[in-house]
């Protein structure tokens, strides 16, 4: 197969020089050397018995032989190009389904950006989303409902295997005509407590990193309103001058009306991202694409 490849990619410096009339340009635009594109010519004229090129002073010019075998190169680079295409199909690289459960932090504004990003690269793949916390996200792992979890701060698990993770902090919501909104800079907890505070639910994970830096202090800080859902809390915002909690990642601004501002407290927890999914199992091909996609998107920390 990689003979064949080759001897395609050489037939390529033929069709490149009937394209643009010059052996000089064409080798430019294939970053090859021109006398490897012109002993190319000459090995295919010898074996062909006959001339493809007319050499003119002012570049190359196609033969009539040269006509026929150029349509015969087009005509195999396009078959080339529709078996990949068969190929990718079988592989699932172009069609196919992924399944996830996730975090409720990423589903409003991580997730959507970049499952659209990928289906830009593969327009035909489907995607399920669940939104579910630790108990939800593994059991649908473990029952095969779904192939990955993303979600924060998994404990670890002998039968789930971490793909990959990033650090997350926890950031102060407010609205932009809150009080604190002018101050610059980070905030410090001792600072929110003076305000309603409006937090997640012990649950999630925002909360859970509030909580573990708490239980070793002094300051209290307690709620005027719980709720497990990331739509409310930013929404109680709008109608009392209160405080909440998320996660950067998950961190929503509507157009300007709301502030995020990091904390400035000493040795403040930061989360972890997981994507995780259930060891040894192997994971179709567009599905370990995707995970491959999101430990990329870690990586540059976007």
């Amino acid at each position: 197969m990689g003979t064949a490849l080759n001897h395609l990619r050489f037939l390529q410096y033929l069709d490149e020089v009937a394209r643009v009339g010059s052996i000089r340009q064409a080798a430019e635009r294939l970053h090859v050397a021109p006398s490897a594109v012109n002993r190319r010519i000459q090995d295919l004229e010898e074996e062909l018995g006959t001339p493809i090129f007319e050499r003119l002073p002012r570049g190359m010019r196609l033969t009539a032989a040269g006509e026929l075998f150029v349509s015969y190169i087009r005509t195999r680079a396009a078959d080339l190009a529709q078996v990949r295409s068969k190929i990718e199909d079988l592989q699932g690289l172009r069609r196919g389904t992924v399944n996830l459960v996730v975090s409720q932090a990423v589903a409003s504004v991580f997730l959507p950006k970049h499952i659209a990003h990928f289906r830009t690269l593969h327009p035909m793949v489907e995607f399920h989303v669940q939104v579910g916390g630790h108990r939800q996200a593994l059991n649908a792992v473990r029952t095969f409902e779904a192939e990955l979890a993303l979600v924060f701060n998994l404990a670890p698990e002998n039968d789930i295997q971490v793909l990959a993770e990033q650090e997350q902090p926890l950031c102060v919501m407010m609205h932009r005509d809150h009080p604190l909104a002018a101050k610059a800079g980070k905030i410090r907890l001792r600072d929110c407590a003076e305000y309603p505070l409006v937090l997640p639910s012990d649950e999630m994970a925002g909360r859970q990193l509030l909580n573990d830096y708490l239980v070793r202090r002094s300051l209290k800080l307690r709620p005027a309103i719980e709720s497990n859902s990331f739509d409310f809390l930013r929404g109680y915002l709008y109608y009392e001058q209160a405080l909440s909690f998320q996660v950067a990642i998950g961190v929503m601004t509507d157009g300007g009306q709301l502030i995020s501002r990091d904390i400035d407290d000493s040795g403040f927890p930061k989360g972890r991202l997981v994507l995780a999914g259930l060891r040894g199992r192997q994971l179709p091909v567009i599905v370990y694409a995707f995970a491959e996609y999101i430990s990329q998107v870690f990586g540059s920390d976007q």
